[in-house]
């Protein structure tokens, strides 16, 4: 009779994977003189008999052909119960998953206490709710670290969320609770809306009051417009990370209100912990590091403040050093700022977070790649600007003359000159075109604040030269702009084949609102004037003969009188 009985459980295991299952629990025995429903049955039987006490090596031929075929997950109402590896004769692990989900569904709509259990017969182990079998557990289909006892546990708690999803009363109560809830997000996130306007409005004012103070090397980093964007990312970025956040939490409760969705629930939340674990365990890992980064650059910034009350001296003219003076402080005072904040940065770029990653690697080898082929130009154009400076070829308000571009210095740039031309326009020179052309300045001859005014005319041999000069220094004095002291001159820069080459040298203030241009062009009407008013023509004689009377001057008209003088 027990060996009857044996044969009939293995029977009903082979059965298991190839067809319906019997009804009757494996641990009931059959009534007296019960015997197989037929003769395959009894084959069946004994073929599985000696498949449970075959050698060790069909074992792990077994097990390997069921590592190589798809594993077979059983889900049990939306929870994960167990993972079939080992197959059985003809069927894969994803058969035998398939119809252990319909048998465990087939059990749990036909209602009933729902109690799990397991039986063991001949080294198979059977997990069984309210006594029928739902699958058999073969060797090799728990995974390492996985019982039996898990899986019960996790079938049970299956069983048990199915149940509640059959109670009317807790799904009405699971859907008061996420109503609830759904009610509470949404005033959270209005509050977080309201916070953020107000938080951008208070960040930006204090940006405004405190840009100036967010400087490297002299130079101030951002401008308020600036620091007012500034503000409004760094609130929406928090806005929308809080936000996501309270979502995400919102989702996750509402998903574990209800038996279905309740593994989704817990996934999400563990999921977020797991996030925030690995978060929170970064920066304390990163905590030393970054305290020394920040020492090193308070170091760099209590360097820099002993350095300043030294350059103030200089640009204040206190200090007369030969190295350094007012006009290349403000270019040496930005130098040295750089290179201690550079050399700062290089001495904590180790203790940065992520610095020996290599995605942090990889970024800085290809900015380094990007500046060293984009930045050739840019590298010269700078070297130039402080050539420009430490060479003093230029220097703000000064009137100079490059190439064919006249105008005022308005500004020096690292990159580029600006010149402000007497004609409306302001001209962007770059500095490496300035260092390779002649530069004329007409302000650095003069005796103080001013520029030099100069003209060249030429007039021929009979007009004596003594009236020429004396008409061009009276309309120096009538120009506009045009200073007495010192008083303009006159030189004689050429002694022609048919006239004499007159150039008139004067100067004008910087700090009147006439323009080079203007001052020039007003010159040029007077001395227009004055050469009508005394009938001298302007104009160069050239000869294609000898000429019927000499062309000199009489000693008694070497110095006439001129009309207009004032």
């Amino acid at each position: 009779m027990r060996a009857i009985a044996a044969r009939a459980c293995l029977a009903a295991l082979l059965a298991l994977a190839t067809g319906p299952l019997c009804a009757a629990p494996p641990d009931v025995a059959p009534a007296a003189g019960a015997r197989p429903a037929d003769k395959a049955s009894a084959e069946l039987a004994e073929r599985a008999a000696s498949a449970a006490a075959e050698s060790p090596l069909v074992l792990a031929a077994a097990a390997a052909q069921a590592a190589a075929e798809q594993a077979g997950q059983v889900m049990v109402f939306n929870r994960p119960v167990v993972r079939f590896y080992a197959p059985l004769p003809g069927v894969t692990p994803a058969v035998r998953a398939q119809r252990a989900q319909d048998e465990a569904a087939r059990l749990l709509r036909a209602g009933g206490p729902g109690v799990v259990s397991t039986s063991s017969l001949m080294g198979v182990d059977f997990v069984m709710v309210d006594g029928v079998s739902v699958f058999p557990l073969l060797p090799g289909d728990l995974e390492h670290g996985q019982t039996i006892d898990g899986v019960v546990e996790a079938l049970q708690l299956a069983v048990k969320e199915h149940r509640e999803a059959t109670s009317l009363g807790l799904m009405l109560r699971a859907t008061g609770f996420a109503l609830l809830s759904t009610l509470v997000f949404v005033g959270a996130a209005w509050v977080l809306w309201r916070t953020r306007h107000w938080l951008g409005k208070s960040l930006a004012s204090l940006g405004q009051r405190y840009s100036a103070r967010l400087a490297l090397g002299g130079t101030e980093l951002l401008g308020r417009d600036r620091v007012v964007a500034l503000a409004r990312v760094f609130t929406s970025i928090a806005y929308y990370m809080l936000l996501l956040i309270l979502a995400s939490e919102w989702l996750g409760f509402t998903l574990r209100r209800f038996p279905y969705t309740r593994r989704w629930g817990e996934q999400l939340n563990e999921s977020e912990l797991s996030l925030a674990a690995d978060i929170l365990r970064a920066i304390a890992e990163s905590l030393p590091g970054l305290g020394v980064a920040v020492v090193i650059f308070f170091i760099a910034r209590g360097v820099l403040g002993l350095t300043m009350p030294f350059f103030a001296q200089v640009e204040r003219g206190d200090l007369d050093l030969e190295w350094i003076d007012k006009y290349t402080v403000r270019a040496t005072r930005k130098l040295v700022n750089i290179g201690v904040w550079l050399f700062a940065l290089a001495m904590a770029y180790p203790y940065l977070p992520g610095a020996e990653s290599d995605a942090f690697r990889g970024i800085s080898v290809l900015l380094g790649l990007m500046l060293t082929i984009g930045s050739s130009n840019l590298v010269g154009q700078g070297i130039s600007g402080l050539i420009l400076v430490y060479s003093h070829t230029l220097r703000l308000g000064e009137y100079v003359r490059i190439g064919d571009v006249e105008g005022t210095v308005t500004e020096m740039k690292t990159f580029a000159v600006r010149i402000r031309t007497g004609m409306g326009e302001e001209l962007t020179l770059p500095n490496a075109m300035i260092v390779g052309a002649v530069t004329k300045n007409y302000s650095r001859t003069v005796m103080g604040a001013g520029y030099i005014v100069d003209t060249v005319m030429t007039i021929g041999y009979d007009t004596p030269w003594r009236q020429v000069h004396a008409m061009m220094i009276e309309a120096a004095r009538r120009t506009e702009g045009v200073l007495e002291k010192p008083a303009p001159h006159v030189f004689q820069t050429a002694l022609s084949d048919f006239y004499v080459e007159y150039r008139l040298v004067a100067q004008a203030l910087a700090s009147t609102p006439r323009p080079r241009a203007q001052v020039l062009a007003d010159l040029h009407a007077n001395l227009q004037d004055l050469f009508n008013e005394n009938g001298v023509q302007i104009m160069s004689p050239h000869y294609l003969g000898d000429p019927a009377e000499a062309k000199i001057v009489p000693p008694a008209k070497w110095d006439p009188p001129m009309i207009g003088k004032r």
